[in-house]
C-alpha cells in the first residue's frame, strides 16, 4: 500500500489549508510507533507497518466529510527493553515525552484542539498516557490515548492465552503484517516463542510480566530471542480480521474525537476556599 496516498497528511498541506482543518475544529491524529527487534521473522518497521496500515484501513470506514488529518509519524519511540537487540532505536523516556507533547503543541498552536495519539507499540504506553495529561492541564486540549493492544480483539479469534503472553511477534503481529505487509515476514523462521509469563502463571503466581502485579523487564528476560507467542498460529486470513476489527475501532475513536464536546472539558480547576 502506498501510505503517501492513501492518508490525509498533515505535511501535504498549506498554512492556508491547516487554518481551514482549525475552523472546522479538525482532528489530528499522531502515529506512534517503534523501530526495534521482532525477532527474525518480522521487520524492525513492524509496529510502524501495523500502525499505518490500520490508519489507512481505518479511512474507509471514516464518514464522510470529516476534518481530519494525521501528522507524520512518530516512528522511533521508547524502546528500552529492546535495546539489547541489534537493530533497535530507542529514545530515553524524556526525549520520549518531550517530543510528543512538543508537538501536540504545535498542533494547538495552529488551532487544533482535538489530538488522538494512536499508539502502536507497548513500550510507549506509559508516554502516551503522561503526555496527554500534560497537554490536558496546560493547553486545555482533547487528547485521546489510543492503543490498539488495548481494544478489544475480534472474538476467539486467537486463543485467550496467546492474547496474554504472545505480547511482542506473536499471533497478532504476525497475522497483521502477513496482511499487511507479506513480503517482508520471514515464514521459514515462524515459531512457538515460549515466555517466562506462561511459566509464572502456571506456577499460580501474582507477580508477572503484567497482570496484576507486573514487573520492569527487559524482551530477553522473556524469551532469549527477544521474541514471546505463538507465531506459527498467524496466517494472512487472520490478519485480515484483525485489521478490518481494529481498523473499525479507531475510525469509531476518530468519529468520537470529532463529537466529543469540548465544553465538558473544565475551564479552570475548581476554586480552594481557605477554611
Amino acid at each position: 500500500m502506498n501510505f503517501d496516498d492513501a492518508l490525509p497528511w498533515w505535511q501535504a498541506l498549506t498554512p492556508r489549508q491547516i487554518g481551514q482543518l482549525a475552523a472546522d475544529d479538525a482532528v489530528a491524529v499522531l502515529p506512534l510507533a517503534a523501530i526495534e527487534q521482532h525477532g527474525e521473522h518480522l521487520p524492525l518497521s513492524t509496529d510502524l507497518d501495523i500502525a499505518l496500515g490500520l490508519l489507512c484501513a481505518a479511512r474507509s470506514c471514516l464518514r464522510a466529510n470529516l476534518a481530519w488529518c494525521v501528522l507524520p509519524p512518530l516512528c522511533v519511540g521508547l524502546s528500552l527493553e529492546h535495546t539489547a537487540f541489534p537493530g533497535t532505536l530507542s529514545l530515553t523516556p524524556e526525549t520520549a515525552l518531550a517530543s510528543v507533547v512538543e508537538l501536540g503543541e504545535s498542533v494547538r498552536r495552529a488551532g487544533i484542539r482535538r489530538l488522538v495519539l494512536f499508539n502502536s507499540h507497548g513500550g510507549n504506553s506509559a508516554i502516551v498516557d503522561l503526555a496527554a495529561l500534560k497537554l490536558r492541564a496546560d493547553r486545555r486540549m482533547l487528547v485521546v490515548r489510543a492503543n490498539y493492544l488495548r481494544f478489544a480483539p475480534p472474538p476467539e479469534a486467537i486463543p485467550a492465552a496467546e492474547l496474554r503472553h504472545g505480547i511482542h511477534g506473536g499471533a497478532l503481529e504476525t497475522a497483521m503484517m502477513l496482511h499487511l505487509a507479506p513480503h517482508k515476514v520471514r515464514r521459514q523462521t515462524l515459531a512457538n516463542f515460549h515466555s517466562l509469563g506462561e511459566d509464572l502463571e502456571m506456577a499460580g503466581r501474582v507477580l508477572r510480566p503484567g497482570g496484576q502485579a507486573g514487573f520492569g523487564w527487559m524482551a530477553q528476560d522473556l524469551n532469549p530471542a527477544g521474541v514471546v507467542g505463538n507465531a506459527t498460529l498467524a496466517d494472512a486470513t487472520l490478519g485480515a480480521r484483525l485489521v478490518d476489527h481494529f481498523a473499525a475501532t479507531l475510525a469509531l475513536v476518530i468519529e468520537e474525537a470529532a463529537d466529543f464536546d469540548l465544553s465538558a472539558l473544565a475551564e479552570h480547576g475548581p476554586r480552594w476556599e481557605p477554611c
